[in-house]
């Protein structure tokens, strides 16, 4: 990767379009939940896997919403199919428009992933969609008001976004899982080497399905961080039949080191 005139010109780009929150020091302006909850309801998709054999053809996984470019979508790394799956010849795609029909299906690729905080960045196939306004200030305050959106029953019911209300709850440290000595890459010897990291814990009710979502400001729009476990009593069926309304996830900050990684998107 370079640093020369283009890329400083896209980041430029990146930095007004994307987030204003970090560069301009202001998000949006402040607005009503419902008028939020319609700005960002068409940038927050169901993503899994195609398969024209399989049925039903698409295979829900989880939630995942645009950033970057209009190309990209952010998600949880556990969402993503094992390759046992895709070596069998399902491909990874996210569900874009609201009809729900396979019309709308945009094939994706993992482009990438920082598995120690479970984030994934994939780049999906056509025209750009709209992405959100992500807050690089890292402004999440314990008490703030929140909402997150996703399918917390994935398509049971039609595939529409579902939004559920909280606060941030406290600014937690969390430990990371030791890795296996088959996954002791340098870039895991230096997550190990940085010790635990800040997860926002959210007084909100999600599910299994929301995983992957986004967590933002209730007020403004702005995305604080990616929805990324759920506390279950016991097994992943009580999450649906007895929620303990207690969520975690994980700052976006996270996520914009992963975009920031990636190349200058080519002009259109």
């Amino acid at each position: 990767m370079t640093n020369g005139p283009a890329r400083r010109r896209w980041l430029q780009a990146a930095a007004c379009s994307v987030l204003p929150a970090c560069v301009l020091g202001s998000g949006p302006a402040a607005a009503t939940l419902p008028e939020v909850i319609a700005r960002l309801r068409g940038s927050v998709l169901p993503v899994g896997t195609y398969s024209p054999t399989d049925s039903p053809r698409f295979g829900f996984r989880g939630t995942c919403f645009v950033v970057g470019d209009g190309n990209l979508v952010a998600t949880n790394f556990h969402v993503l199919p094992p390759a046992a799956e895709t070596a069998t010849g399902a491909r990874l795609a996210v569900m874009a428009g609201r009809s729900g029909d396979l019309g709308q299906l945009r094939m994706a690729t993992l482009v990438g992933s920082d598995r120690a905080r479970d984030l994934a960045l994939l780049r999906i196939d056509g025209p750009p969609l709209v992405p959100v306004a992500l807050d690089g200030a890292g402004s999440a305050r314990e008490g703030q008001s929140i909402a997150l959106m996703g399918y917390p029953i994935g398509g049971a019911l039609g595939f529409s976004p579902v939004t559920h209300r909280g606060i941030v709850a406290s600014v937690t440290q969390i430990a990371l899982q030791a890795p296996t000595a088959q996954q002791l890459d340098p870039r895991a010897i230096s997550r190990l080497r940085g010790g635990n990291f800040e997860v926002l814990q959210l007084d909100a009710t999600a599910y299994p399905g929301n995983s992957g979502g986004p967590v933002f400001d209730a007020d403004s729009g702005v995305v604080l961080a990616v929805l990324n476990m759920v506390l279950v009593k016991s097994s992943r069926e009580s999450a649906l039949s007895q929620p303990t309304g207690i969520s975690y996830a994980i700052p976006v900050r996270h996520l914009l080191a992963l975009l920031a990684e990636q190349p200058a998107a080519a002009p259109r």
